[in-house]
């Protein structure tokens, strides 16, 4: 994962709601497989290693947002636990074939969070975080962003 993604995903997760958030998550996941598969390609067998470990710690993430009351939340875990296993046994084997199998799994759930999320109207996570403008202003042909509220205390007294 880039710098400048990791820096658009943190933006995207300070304005983000619940369901934002979850297919954020998806999409770091997603990220991370791509990075795996890359550094296969690659012969950097600790970039793969790593890559695998960082989307293993995005399926955790998921699995601790289960509100386990519904039952499709057990479906879900079940799924979860399953994409773990598959990604350590592609680490352990070194192997790729794993990757093809959680992506095409994971890809189905992001598209259906997207959906979802799409309907959620409820506001933002994060409270008192800074307004962000993005537009081709002042940049000679890049977006530019500028924060607002930026003297404001954002609930911060010392």
């Amino acid at each position: 994962m880039t710098k400048e993604m990791k820096q658009n995903y943190t933006l995207r997760i300070s304005q983000a709601n619940k369901s934002e958030l979850v297919v954020i998550v998806y999409e770091m996941l997603l990220t991370y497989i791509e990075d795996a598969k890359a550094a296969h390609a690659n012969g950097d067998t600790e970039g793969f290693a790593v890559s695998i470990r960082r989307a293993e710690g995005c399926i955790r993430e998921l699995m601790a947002s289960l509100h386990m009351d519904y039952v499709l939340a057990g479906n879900l875990l079940s799924l979860y636990v399953y994409a773990v296993k598959l990604l350590s046994k592609a680490k352990l084997h070194n192997s790729t074939k794993e990757l093809a199998e959680v992506e095409k799994m994971m890809r189905k759930l992001h598209d259906a969070y997207a959906t979802v999320s799409k309907e959620d109207t409820s506001g933002s996570v994060m409270e008192n975080t800074q307004t962000v403008y993005a537009g081709l202003t002042y940049g000679k042909n890049q977006l530019m962003e500028s924060l607002g509220n930026e003297g404001s205390l954002r609930g911060l007294r010392v």
